[in-house]
């Protein structure tokens, strides 16, 4: 069985990890954990101009923390599944809403596994939901993961 673990840091995507990590999915099979190094939006100031290098920096970081956050779930599914899972990672530059899919079919995922923040009303029309687009585009199974009720999951902030 191959798994495309999609995560971005948040305290929603640890949910999703910690899933991974508890469940008891066939031998030899395999997940990928990735995260999307987001591209940098310029912000729109009439007053301020970026530095040369602007987008470099926002990038180099972007990649380092995606780093970060996919090293520190490799090495958590690694402490709760032995070498009962293959595990690769990978960071990928982009929009999360179309690399997680295209990655998924390149890579011939059977399972799409992402958390939720759980928007509603407006700040899900405004924000949109990832894990809403991922379930309806994808072409494989998808496992939307949310935390349980009364948990209380932090407001999604990336970890840094």
């Amino acid at each position: 069985m191959r798994i495309l673990l999609a995560i971005d840091g948040s305290s929603y995507s640890d949910v999703a990890v910690a899933e991974v990590a508890n469940k008891p999915f066939p031998a030899n099979s395999e997940v990928k954990i990735i995260s999307v190094a987001e591209l940098p939006i310029l912000p729109v100031v009439d007053a301020w101009a970026p530095t040369d290098n602007y987008f470099q920096v926002m990038e180099k970081f972007a990649e380092e923390q995606a780093q970060r956050i996919v090293k520190k779930a490799a090495d958590e599914l690694r402490d709760h599944q032995g070498d009962k899972l293959r595990i690769t990672t990978a960071v990928i530059p982009g929009h999360p809403r179309s690399v997680i899919t295209d990655e998924a079919e390149t890579w011939g995922a059977d399972l799409i596994v992402v958390g939720s923040h759980g928007y509603r009303g407006l700040t899900r029309l405004w924000l949109g939901s990832v894990s809403q687009t991922v379930a309806s585009h994808a072409k494989c199974s998808v496992e939307i993961v949310r935390g349980k009720r009364g948990e209380n999951i932090s407001q999604g902030q990336p970890a840094m």
